[in-house]
């Protein structure tokens, strides 16, 4: 029998899955300007080439999300997943400290508060995939 906590853990796999999406393919399409602004000045890389390259990841993560129900595997990708969210959070700390707008956020308050839910989001994976 299935237990309430392990069907909401499902629902929200199933929902980072959506989430990380719904993200990688704006990275490709729509708001790929906006991600840009997401990228620190000091990586030597093209800023359109880690908006793409990322978007890839996060497609294929949302969908290995959507797709893995087994056990341990599904507790290796949720840490596959929170380790992606910490790897992209020096972004996010850029984009406060250089004052870049992107997505709305348009002053450094704005800005700051957008930290505080890059740890929610590596909470959330690891929640919604451990045992």
């Amino acid at each position: 029998m299935t237990s309430t906590g392990s069907i909401v853990r499902g629902i929200g796999q199933v929902a980072l899955g959506a989430v990380l999406l719904t993200a990688g393919i704006g990275h490709l399409t729509k708001a790929r300007k906006e991600f840009q602004a997401q990228v620190p000045t000091w990586v030597p890389i093209d800023p359109d080439t880690v908006v793409v390259g990322s978007g890839i990841v996060e497609i294929g993560l949302g969908a290995a999300l959507v797709a893995t129900w087994k056990q341990p595997l599904r507790r290796r990708l949720g840490a596959l997943v929170a380790a992606f969210f910490v790897a992209v959070f020096p972004g996010n700390i850029a984009q406060l400290v250089e004052h870049r707008d992107g997505f709305g956020l348009d002053t450094d308050r704005k800005r700051a508060l957008r930290l505080i839910g890059q740890p929610v989001l590596v909470a959330w994976a690891l929640a919604a995939t451990r045992k």
